[in-house]
């Protein structure tokens, strides 16, 4: 087909140009026709553009919480009806000791971190807010999830090791009680029962996770040190980060992980686990059955519509070999041959669903503007996804035209000729 238009381009042209003129002369018609071929498309563009953005902010926000991290926690991370917490609840919460004996027991974990949380509020001068997230871990914290500081400057080795009364604040946080970010960096705040904090650092503004995960814009970061003064550290939600080395898979690493564990808990061989290792990237596999769900609804409504598109197509272009039976006769009669006719009418069949095609897609672009500025991720479509649809257009058209063409090709001239 290509190769075919870059040899007879003169052809194709001219093809372009009468789906064009037809486009103009017969507006109503000719998009009523093309109507189910401009659905089609919309339906196929915006499920997989959707999809293949949900699918990429799910990757992000999995990589904001650690790539090949697991949790160490007292719960299985999960729910449902059937969820057995009365089981977990009795389980023992990870201990800080405990994260440094693994730091020496499983040597292909560069980075273990320790983290407690809880919620509080904070006060600047009249402005005050309540249930704001507050997170406490040690100094691998960094290293495994992304924080990326947009003023001021991230904790040193010495605000671990002192507990130094030291906070980096969410963006989010930080409008709202200074109303101008840029202006919490070096100020102090008042946290729970009138301590002083100074903001040291300002968090670069994140967006909403879309796994409703770590959420940096509404939260404080602390040192574990400094957090636990305020805490009981057992009623803080204490869980250990783990991430693997590069050498190692996230499998191999819980194996190591549930034996060290075992070891450090003095679990006897009969003994069940006390302690659940949740690995973050499997979530991602959770999302992969709702993604094909939407993917097969997309394409079932596009094939529909595409069908239904198809003959709108096939009866424009009987039509249009109706309308121009003595100008065939006549390109016949002085020499052209059946497959430059029939490759003029696939061409012109192709360009209107091109056409139709293109009108989704503005469609299709205009939503994704509309979403964006909805939803707490950005919609996008992927160049490959624009090729796809591009080539489902000359698919369809050709198959559209190819009954039409295939008459015209066969046209005897002088037949032809006379029915003027």
């Amino acid at each position: 087909m290509f190769r075919f238009l870059f040899r007879h381009r003169e052809i194709a042209w001219t093809s372009f140009r009468m789906a064009l003129q037809e486009f103009r002369s017969n507006k109503l018609r000719t998009f009523l026709s093309l109507l189910g071929i401009t659905f089609g498309i919309f339906c196929i563009i915006s499920v997989l553009s959707t999809i293949s953005s949900m699918q990429l902010a799910v990757k992000n926000d999995i990589k904001s919480l650690g790539n090949k991290t697991i949790y160490i926690d007292k719960w299985q991370y999960g729910g449902g009806p059937d969820f057995p917490w009365w089981k977990y609840i009795k389980r023992p919460v990870p201990k800080i000791e405990e994260m440094k004996l693994l730091r020496l027991k499983v040597p292909d974990a560069p980075h273990i971190d320790f983290e407690i949380e809880m919620q509080s509020n904070v006060d600047y001068q009249d402005n005050s807010l309540t249930g704001v997230n507050f997170y406490g871990n040690t100094e691998d914290f960094d290293k495994i999830q992304q924080i990326i500081i947009g003023h001021g400057r991230y904790f040193q080795q010495s605000d671990f090791d002192r507990g130094t009364p030291y906070i980096v604040m969410g963006n989010s946080i930080a409008e709202k009680l200074f109303g101008n970010p840029e202006k919490a960096v070096g100020s102090v705040v008042k946290l729970k029962d009138g301590r002083s904090a100074t903001v040291i650092g300002l968090i670069q503004k994140q967006g909403k996770s879309l796994l409703g995960g770590w959420d940096y814009d509404n939260s404080v970061l602390f040192t574990y040190a400094f957090l636990r003064q305020l805490v009981r550290e057992e009623y803080a939600n204490p869980k250990i980060l783990v991430q693997a080395g590069e050498n190692i898979s996230v499998e191999a690493l819980k194996d190591e992980l549930k034996g060290a564990m075992r070891s450090i808990r003095k679990l006897s061989p009969t003994q069940e686990d006390n302690f659940a290792l949740n690995d973050i990237d499997s979530l991602s596999k959770f999302f992969d059955p709702i993604f094909s769900g939407m993917n097969i609804g997309g394409w079932a409504i596009a094939a529909l519509s595409l069908v239904v598109g198809m003959f709108g197509v096939a009866n424009i272009m009987f039509v249009t070999v109706r309308e121009r039976t003595s100008q065939i006769g006549l390109k016949k009669a002085i020499g052209a041959k059946r497959n430059v006719i029939m490759m003029e009418f696939l061409l012109e069949s192709a360009f209107l669903c091109i056409i139709g095609g293109l009108i989704g897609l503005a469609a299709v672009f205009i939503l994704t503007l509309v979403f964006s500025s909805m939803l707490s991720f950005n919609v996008f479509i992927p160049l490959d996804i624009i090729g796809l649809a591009i080539g489902i257009c000359l698919f369809t058209g050709i198959s559209a035209g190819i009954i039409p063409a295939f008459i015209a090709a066969r046209m005897d001239p002088v037949v032809a000729i006379r029915s003027k």
